[in-house]
């Protein structure tokens, strides 16, 4: 079989805050920017990778939701335990120093995990955590 990731999905609530954190801290591409009926996605992905990307996109807007449901994922996610993501980079350090610098709401710093990667951790403005990972 040839699968592959096409896209990823994670919630956001504030577009703009959203395009801050994955365009402007992150340094990902902007691929698609939707706003339909009052409702806003945005797919980003990493430069040099055009079939990797991650489809940030409005909770409320998921078919079939009830208003507990709704109620609850905004909970989840202001508590940061809705949504989640692991990132790879060659230098983990190098990137907490700028993703901190820029302003992001640290969860972790780096640290060396037993199980064999170098990682930290960020929240995104939407409370999703995001990993970031230095394999050995």
């Amino acid at each position: 079989m040839d699968i592959t990731i096409n896209a990823s999905f994670l919630p956001q609530n504030d577009p703009d805050a959203a395009l801050g954190f994955y365009r402007d801290i992150l340094g990902f591409e902007v691929r698609n920017d939707v706003d339909y009926k009052g409702l806003h996605w945005i797919t980003v992905g990493p430069a040099g990778q055009p079939d990797t990307n991650i489809v940030l996109f409005p909770p409320e807007a998921t078919p079939g939701l009830t208003d507990d449901e709704r109620k609850t994922i905004t909970e989840m996610m202001a508590k940061g335990t809705y949504g989640s993501l692991s990132l790879a980079t060659k230098n983990v350090d190098d990137v907490f120093d700028q993703v901190q610098a820029a302003g992001a709401e640290v969860v972790q710093e780096p640290v060396d995990q037993p199980y064999g990667v170098r990682d930290c951790a960020f929240r995104d403005p939407a409370g999703n955590l995001i990993r970031i990972q230095q394999q050995p």
